[in-house]
């Protein structure tokens, strides 16, 4: 087996259609993942995820839920498939923190679900209620990024890799701060086909009704280091995962940070990812030049994968 192991699995817009009918076709353990998703939610999960349409997909309170499935669905085929697989560290990027923590065993599946299913809708209804949008920033220093959301007053969402960032906020305000970063030289700043303001403070009605939620939820310690999004550090006990796992929905994602401590800090010397394509691969590509990343979506990459993981 590998040496030092962390887990990374994904956040909204990595969602594709046909996600997890392979995995659940030739494994029992993924099926009865997504059956008891269908069941506990009294919705069709795993049709979504499976046939679409992609509009359906797409939507906030379908895609989270499916990425989170999704992912352990993967986890509970590698671990049948690799006697004794063990990780040490576990990070996801947005709802994929839920996803961490899950596979941490910070909660289990079915309270992960429950959690997840209220905080889509939280953010999904946030949406509705406010006009806001993201846009991404390439090729420019934080710093710049920095100063041009304070001046367009709007939040610092995503901090992907280096020289790429995602302002959030209200629309006119994001389209002010595209204008600007045209101005100071950033090489591209462009708004974001999303449904509204992620990780920004226009989120904040999610955020305070999905907080009693996570206060009522039995969480414990988790097994392995699960690293928080908004503090890029690990997350130990259940008050301080309730409360990053609450200030996520309107702080910002530290994905550089977090990949860092999990080669700097945990001392990963592979990082699997557990969901749809290879966007985090990518990522860690820009961070870390070099880490040795292996991504795992479907039955096809899994068979691919698992010579080099033993």
């Amino acid at each position: 087996m590998a040496g030092r192991i962390g887990l990374l699995f994904s956040g909204q817009g990595a969602q594709q259609v046909g996600m997890g009918k392979d995995l659940s076709q030739q494994y029992a353990v993924a099926a009865n993942l997504f059956s008891e998703a269908d069941s506990q939610l009294q919705r069709p999960v795993s049709q979504i995820a499976f046939e679409g349409p992609i509009e359906q997909l797409t939507k906030t309170s379908n895609c989270q839920v499916a990425l989170y499935v999704h992912g352990l669905a993967l986890l509970a085929v590698l671990r049948e498939e690799l006697d004794r697989f063990e990780f040490c560290a576990a990070a996801g990027l947005s709802l994929g923190e839920f996803t961490a923590h899950a596979a941490g065993g910070t909660f289990d599946f079915s309270t992960g679900l429950r959690l997840v299913d209220a905080r889509s809708r939280f953010m999904e209804e946030a949406c509705a209620a406010t006009e806001g949008a993201m846009a991404a920033f390439v090729g420019g220093e934080e710093s710049l990024v920095r100063e041009i959301a304070r001046e367009s007053d709007v939040d610092v969402a995503n901090l992907n890799s280096p020289g790429q960032i995602v302002l959030s906020g209200e629309t006119p305000k994001i389209l002010a701060a595209v204008a600007r970063a045209k101005e100071r030289g950033i090489r591209r700043a462009v708004p974001l086909n999303v449904a509204g303001a992620f990780h920004s403070r226009l989120m904040e009605s999610a955020r305070t009704r999905l907080l009693p939620l996570l206060q009522s939820s039995d969480l414990r310690s988790p097994t392995v280091e699960v690293i928080a999004n908004v503090t890029a550090a690990f997350a130990k006990e259940p008050d301080e995962i309730r409360r990053t796992l609450a200030d996520q929905v309107t702080g910002s994602v530290r994905w550089v940070e977090t990949i860092n401590y999990l080669l700097d800090k945990v001392g990963c010397d592979l990082l699997i990812e557990l969901g749809p394509g290879q966007v985090l691969a990518g990522l860690v590509a820009r961070i870390r030049k070099g880490t040795k990343v292996i991504s795992i979506e479907n039955v096809e990459t899994l068979r691919e994968s698992l010579a080099a993981i033993r």
